[in-house]
């Protein structure tokens, strides 16, 4: 019976936390500890709501919402999707970068241990270790080459005793850890971002000036196709007007009516255009070098 209605309280929460936030952080909680959790929470708390269970419940408690509703929510359901493994959320109304920061903060070093995929290589320095002679056993089992100076370990080269996604072996952990080392780092990872749905967190480094390049260019690409099919649109408009100009000041130039100042400056050009580029700056056809040094 208490499980049953621990069971009905989570469900009424999660249930809860879906709809009254906006969006959440969806991470991954694998070699976290509690006080870890616990130290992330505090941290959190004004800005954010930090709910982990099993992803079988989690699953269940949304399919049940989504069953209650009357109108199909594919918002919820692409939760559905991506709950596997040791996952949570941290929801919030806020800033979700504000929430990644306090995740950032609370990273921690961990020692490698027997059995894990290792996140990151690991790699150690050459020279003395501060073990006594009788530990070369350690050293020995990796093949990593040794000598013995002033009483103590010394390793000859460097060596790389752990490789990224390569499961650690119980010598490296062995060693690593009589050598103090603490090669990997764990915190809450970031691996969904649910707003309306679920995306990957790449989306939060897409800048104001990356949209407006991006608008930029698909502009571009309407244009282009405007002015290739003949069909005036808004995008190309500039264009229309720019060539229309252009064919404007050739005819005027061909009837020698110099009677507005672009003109005047074209015919100047024409006529001396060593004195126009005195005049305003230009680079001929001298190259980049020279343009660039008159415009100075």
């Amino acid at each position: 019976m208490v499980a049953k209605a621990k069971k009905v309280a989570y469900f009424a929460h999660l249930e809860e936390a879906l709809n009254s936030y906006a969006r959440a952080c969806i991470v991954d909680f694998d070699f976290v500890g509690s006080k870890q959790v616990s130290d992330i929470r505090v941290a959190l708390r004004g800005k954010a709501e930090l709910i982990h269970g099993k992803n079988t419940m989690i699953r269940k408690c949304i399919r049940d919402m989504v069953a209650r509703e009357e109108e199909p929510r594919e918002d919820w359901e692409s939760i559905v999707n991506v709950m596997r493994g040791n996952l949570g959320f941290i929801f919030t109304n806020g800033d979700i970068n504000e929430v990644i920061e306090v995740l950032e903060e609370y990273v921690k070093p961990a020692a490698a241990k027997a059995g894990v995929i290792a996140p990151a290589s690991c790699t150690i320095p050459k020279g003395p270790t501060g073990l006594d002679p009788a530990q070369t056993s350690f050293f020995q089992a990796l093949n990593i080459a040794t000598k013995i100076n002033k009483g103590s370990i010394e390793i000859i080269n460097d060596c790389e005793v752990i490789k990224v996604g390569n499961k650690v072996g119980t010598s490296e952990a062995a060693l690593l850890t009589k050598l103090g080392v603490k090669p990997f780092e764990y915190g809450l990872r970031l691996v969904y971002i649910y707003e309306g749905g679920i995306f990957s967190p790449d989306v939060l480094k897409i800048t104001d000036a990356d949209l407006a390049a991006k608008f930029a260019e698909g502009v571009g690409f309407v244009a282009a196709l405007s002015l290739g099919v003949g069909i005036l649109t808004e995008a190309s408009l500039s264009s229309v007007i720019l060539g229309g100009f252009k064919n404007v000041c050739a005819l005027a130039l061909e009837a020698d009516f110099i009677e507005f100042p672009q003109v005047e400056k074209i015919k100047e050009f024409v006529d001396d255009p060593e004195a126009w580029c005195a005049k305003y700056g230009g680079g001929g056809g001298g190259g980049g070098g020279g343009g660039g040094g008159g415009g100075g």
